[in-house]
């Protein structure tokens, strides 16, 4: 896959808190982003104006809006959260969060990471690993412990296990007709699609695979496309720990810091079509911004954000 030619420029919008890990937009073009110390911040106005709408008491990752208005929230810490934004920061009356999904079958979730709304008011998600939490993330990617679920809770709060065994189960998004319910393997460098309807309902095959890195948040846009956050680069030491035997990747994510693999300081964001053909494929300079976590496309401008940046930033297509 070559990347297509870099043309776009990046806007940043700083955000009082570090690690802006997903955003999503209201309607009316306001950006909303949790940042490391479970604060939910609205940015409008272009970044001149920005709010504390909500605290999740926890690590808030991928953010989605239910059909009532209230905002979805995976915390990482605490599970699938529910909240009606406020807007008022030292108030926060709307901004207490209700805990939608705690646990799944008696056992607490250890990352809940990012989530999807079907029409139907059914919620798919993402536990990430059953080992780890996102306070260590990479020790999972490293061990590849192959313990990632997809879930949905359905209109009901029923809650099932869809798929298991997912390599870092990641980003979630449905197709826009929503025949399929799309999830990112980020250890698998891949996308698998769980098809809801249509001669395979209730089977799941390959969306795009052998992607140029490590896929993170994903969302469909407001152009019908899947977006797909490319965190990293291929790593080939990465690669090759996966592979090792599983008392050597136990002790490679305890080395000390530098000597860990780490993200590469890029920007690259993907979109896919349906039928998994790559239609866009942007990479931009990555001094001022790097480890793309989340990307929202929305009415031709790409939105992006980062679990390493205390901003979001985004361009126009």
């Amino acid at each position: 896959m070559a990347t297509l030619p870099t043309m776009e420029k990046l806007t940043v919008l700083p955000v009082p808190g570090f690690g802006a890990e997903d955003v999503v937009l209201d309607d009316s073009g306001v950006a909303y982003t949790g940042t490391e110390d479970g604060s939910v911040f609205a940015i409008a106005d272009g970044g001149r104006r920005i709010d504390l709408v909500a605290r999740t008491g926890g690590r808030p990752l991928g953010l989605e809006f239910l059909g009532d208005g209230r905002l979805l929230i995976c915390d990482g810490n605490r599970g699938l959260l529910a909240v009606h934004p406020s807007g008022h920061p030292d108030r926060l009356r709307d901004g207490r969060p209700e805990v939608l999904v705690g646990t799944v079958h008696g056992r607490r979730m250890r990352f809940c990471n990012n989530a999807a709304v079907q029409s139907n008011g059914d919620i798919w998600f993402t536990d990430s690993s059953r080992f780890y939490g996102v306070d260590k993330w990479e020790a999972d990617l490293v061990e590849d412990t192959r313990s990632g679920r997809l879930l949905r809770r359905s209109a009901d709060g029923s809650v099932e296990v869809v798929l298991a065994g997912l390599r870092f189960g990641n980003g979630v998004a449905l197709a826009a007709d929503e025949s399929f319910v799309a999830v990112a393997e980020t250890a698998a460098r891949r996308v698998v699609r769980h098809w809801l309807s249509g001669p395979a309902a209730g089977t799941t095959d390959t969306l795009a695979d052998d992607l140029p890195g490590y896929p993170d948040n994903i969302s469909r846009g407001s152009d019908g496309l899947v977006w797909v956050a490319v965190a990293s680069p291929t790593d080939r030491v990465l690669e090759r720990l996966m592979r090792a035997p599983m008392p050597l990747r136990r002790v490679a994510w305890r080395l000390p810091e530098p000597a860990r693999p780490k993200p590469k300081r890029t920007v690259r964001v993907m979109a896919l079509a349906a039928d998994g053909s790559v239609v866009h494929d942007r990479a931009l300079p990555a001094d001022g911004f790097h480890m793309v976590t989340g990307v929202r496309e929305h009415h031709g401008r790409v939105w992006l954000s980062s679990l390493h940046e205390p901003a979001v930033a985004h361009f126009d297509l």
